[in-house]
């Protein structure tokens, strides 16, 4: 068998461990920050005063006003309150939402971002930016947004209740999932794709049972940096582009959205990316991944339907349209009417 493929690793610093945490001064100031503006939401904004004070002189001021979707108008809140403050970089705390409002500054002023994710959303690994105007949420990629260091504490997770936990969780294996049928995979992302994918599985039903157990948290956001890369590396695929229009245009919250959708478009794509299904039948030890992640979502109590999410029946057309009408790369082409069937099955909560 011959190969052919392309692969960049993108430059950042990884930090992981327990109490990695308390390395964050010297890391800040090995990288020459002097005037460290502060990210995170308002359910963060504890741990945001705590990184504020552990900083001291270091830190700005804090900005606990990220929130799904990273709205247009919140960006352009933390651009003005990060020109106003003369600050240098951002440090983004939390998870999707945060490291996206960072990524929201670094793009407008080129401040360098530093990630400290307490979720396994996996956007700290990117150069994937994404802002929501009227209902509509672009992505795209620029080099500038990328962090340059992520600080991955386990201990930082624990606070996640277990529901959130499984669905971050799912969020991350979708990542997984895309790239190893990616148009522009590569044997690395594909062993990262697998490794990750594995680790969360293993894990999230040890987080569900227990929040508190260490060992599975660490496990879960081990495999969260591995799904991260990997999204980071390639190209997205339907079921991004399905999650960010339900996102985007119905306000649905993220990891959820992305946990109910994942099994129907990865049964979807089943058919033309068996080298895909085949690696991930092996991480999961299972003949039908889709069916695999429908059960296991279903047995650590996820939501199983965008209905339960608060979706209407009536907005599976217009989510189809907007969908149909952009440009993404799938292994499997997807007409208009084959979206809006996957749409209902979602909708419905019933694996085809």
């Amino acid at each position: 068998m011959t190969r052919s493929f392309t692969y960049a690793a993108l430059p950042m610093r990884v930090v992981f461990g327990a109490d990695s945490l308390s390395s964050l001064p010297t890391e800040i100031s090995a990288l020459g920050f002097e005037r460290v503006l502060v990210l995170c939401g308002p359910r963060q904004e504890a741990l945001g005063k705590q990184i504020v004070a552990t900083l001291g002189d270091r830190a700005v001021g804090i900005l606990p006003e990220a929130v799904m979707h990273v709205p247009a108008a919140v960006a352009a809140r933390a651009v003005d309150v990060a020109s106003q403050l003369g600050a240098d970089s951002c440090l983004a705390v939390g998870g999707g939402s945060s490291i996206g409002l960072g990524k929201a500054v670094a793009k407008e002023l080129g401040l360098p971002v530093v990630a400290v994710p307490t979720t396994y959303a996996g956007s700290e690994m990117t150069p994937v930016w994404g802002l929501t105007t009227n209902g509509v949420k672009r992505t795209g990629r620029d080099s500038r947004v990328l962090p340059v260091s992520v600080i991955y504490d386990p201990s930082l997770t624990v606070s996640m209740p277990a529901s959130l936990s499984v669905t971050s969780g799912f969020n991350a294996i979708a990542h997984a999932v895309e790239g190893l049928y990616a148009p522009d995979a590569s044997p690395i992302v594909s062993l990262m794709a697998v490794e990750g994918a594995t680790s969360l599985a293993t894990a999230l039903p040890g987080v569900a049972s227990d929040i508190s157990d260490l060992s599975a948290r660490s496990t879960a956001l081990y495999g969260a940096w591995l799904c991260g890369a990997v999204l980071g590396a390639t190209t997205m695929s339907l079921h991004h582009k399905l999650c960010h229009a339900l996102g985007g245009t119905l306000n649905l919250p993220h990891a959820e959205t992305h946990t109910v959708v994942l099994p129907h478009v990865l049964a979807f794509n089943a058919p033309a990316a068996p080298a895909a299904v085949a690696a991930l039948s092996r991480a999961f030890d299972c003949s039908d991944p889709a069916r695999y992640l429908f059960d296991l979502a279903d047995s650590l109590g996820a939501p199983g339907s965008l209905a339960e999410l608060g979706m209407a029946f009536a907005d599976i057309d217009r989510v189809a349209d907007a969908v149909a009408e952009s440009s993404y790369a799938n292994p499997r082409p997807a007409s208009r009417n084959e979206i809006a069937a996957l749409l209902r099955a979602a909708w419905e909560g019933a694996l085809n």
